[in-house]
């Protein structure tokens, strides 16, 4: 399954996408997010693709999510930055897999904190389609579905590839 899966090829078309999006959108300098730690990697990728000028930002989510009181805190806790004001501002949140909505849940939170965006576009390199929440990306490379147990994670920052990996195995 994952060695059809090209990482760039599909970082292209995610790119392609974007553009159209923003463009009918008449949305032309947004500031990108990217959510720690392969959004991070996609996220510079596309900022450097789509030649923008605004500075990007970074998000670390780990005091935003609802499981914090069971899992408790990741122990690689880094600093979010938002280099711009929100308010108002067009904003691409750029994740590496989306699954069950609950990680974009807390970036929206966090994001919220920082001001009320104009808008929030989300982009996913992979959408899991495995929903716990309502939430959708509007741009994605590829919907997977994996096995029960399975999960994927994506390696990098470079080259950028995916993983699989298997809690039954």
């Amino acid at each position: 399954m994952l060695e059809n899966i090209n990482v760039d090829q599909l970082l292209k078309s995610m790119e392609q996408q974007l553009q159209q999006y923003l463009k009918d959108r008449a949305i032309e300098q947004p500031i990108i997010v990217g959510i720690h730690t392969g959004g991070v990697w996609l996220a510079e990728r596309l900022h450097q693709t789509l030649g923008l000028q605004t500075p990007m930002g970074v998000l670390d989510i780990s005091f935003y999510r609802d499981d914090f009181t069971r899992v408790g805190l990741n122990p690689k806790v880094r600093p979010s930055s938002i280099p711009l004001a929100t308010e108002d501002q067009h904003l691409v949140l750029v994740d590496d897999v989306v699954m069950t909505g609950r990680t974009i849940r807390a970036a929206l939170n966090e994001l919220f904190d920082y001001g009320r965006p104009a808008s929030v576009t989300l982009v996913s390199l992979l959408d899991l389609d495995d929903r716990e929440l309502p939430i959708r990306p509007d741009i994605t490379g590829q919907i997977l579905r994996l096995k029960p147990g399975q999960q994927i994670k994506l390696l990098g920052p470079d080259p950028l590839r995916l993983e699989l990996q298997d809690k039954n195995a």
